[in-house]
């Protein structure tokens, strides 16, 4: 039986597009839940529709994005951490969040968590390039800077170093 999915199920396909599947399978599983409906020629006519609806969002989506990107490329963000006596090491870690937030405070963008490319928590003073992804084809790098706040500047400063001396 022809059908268009509603939503992505896997194994079979993703939203918007027409499969074959079993006629079991499409009367007890995906149109009792709404996954799918049958792909008469009016059902045709509107998915060519929604697609090309889709298409022109998906346009204006990406140029804002690349002009969210033009103002975050290349900048810095500071965060605070606390530090331990081995002066080095934090007593939490920067997440996600952490850079959303920070990025929000200081640059006044508002991206989200789980947009922003911190694979693993940021446990060591230092600067750290973060990627955030803003669109499927865009991305943006941001620098993370992350100081103990107790520290004269001076001090942080030296962390930075010795930490870009290790990476290379």
């Amino acid at each position: 039986m022809k059908v268009i999915l509603n939503q992505t199920v896997p194994k079979v396909g993703k939203e918007g597009t027409v499969v074959i599947v079993a006629d079991g399978y499409a009367r007890n599983f995906l149109f009792p839940r709404g996954l799918a409906i049958v792909a008469d020629k009016n059902q045709l006519k509107a998915l060519e529709i929604r697609n090309a609806r889709h298409a022109a969002k998906s346009a204006d989506a990406k140029t804002a994005a690349e002009a969210v990107k033009t103002k975050l490329n290349g900048q810095t963000v500071k965060i605070a951490g606390q530090v331990g006596k081995d002066q080095g090491k934090l007593f939490g870690a920067i997440t996600a969040q952490n850079v959303a937030d920070a990025i929000k405070s200081q640059l006044g963008i508002a991206v989200d968590k789980r947009n922003v490319g911190v694979i693993e928590p940021i446990k060591k003073l230092g600067l750290y390039v973060v990627e955030i992804d803003l669109h499927r084809e865009v991305e943006a790098k941001v620098t993370v800077n992350v100081y103990d706040p107790a520290a004269p500047v001076e001090e942080v400063a030296a962390v930075v170093e010795d930490t870009e001396t290790e990476e290379a």
